[in-house]
């Protein structure tokens, strides 16, 4: 049996990839330490965006662990042009998991990079994982695993958040563990 847990990462200042997080997320971070205090991890994995690393370096400092960054773990591109209405095109992909926007990804391109690391994950002698990314990426991840997941979920996460995916033999229970 396998512990995943999916980290959404804490409060940032902002969407590039060298945010950092707020006042606010780091207090978060230390947090999310404490939150895991009594749940064993092996390893942890990162998007290599620093709001995500700094969300969890002090849990892998309490932890002696280093932080594996892998790009699979980045946020999914919607589209490389502003959008005003960027909300409601976000919303029109998790209906049509092909939909793709100039320059963007599709939510099933997305799907599919973010579960050729869970597969890896699974085939490695790690039982307590820990994988660190971004919303929109979680979200889809979390669909893949259970289709009943969409839209509403994605806009129900906090930052940040925390679910724990139990894998047994071909079973896969997802639930939502953050306070």
């Amino acid at each position: 049996m396998k512990q995943i847990y999916l980290v959404r990462h804490c409060q940032a200042t902002g969407q590039e990839s060298d945010a950092p997080l707020t006042p606010s997320g780091k207090r978060q971070a230390e947090q999310l330490a404490e939150f895991f205090r009594d749940r064993p991890i092996d390893r942890i994995l990162s998007s290599p965006f620093l709001r995500a690393v700094d969300t969890v370096t002090p849990l892998a400092g309490q932890r002696g662990l280093s932080i594996e960054q892998d790009e699979r773990l980045v946020e999914r591109v919607l589209s490389a042009q502003p959008m005003t209405d960027w909300y409601e095109r976000l919303r029109a992909t998790f209906d049509d998991l092909t939909l793709q926007y100039e320059g963007g990804e599709s939510s099933r391109t997305a799907m599919d990079r973010v579960n050729l690391l869970l597969a890896e994950v699974l085939e490695s002698e790690h039982r307590h994982i820990l994988l660190v990314s971004h919303g929109c990426l979680l979200a889809l991840l979390m669909k893949s695993i259970d289709d009943c997941i969409g839209f509403a979920e994605w806009e129900a996460l906090s930052n940040p958040d925390v679910y724990q995916l139990t894998v047994a033999d071909s079973s896969r229970q997802l639930h939502r563990i953050w306070k």
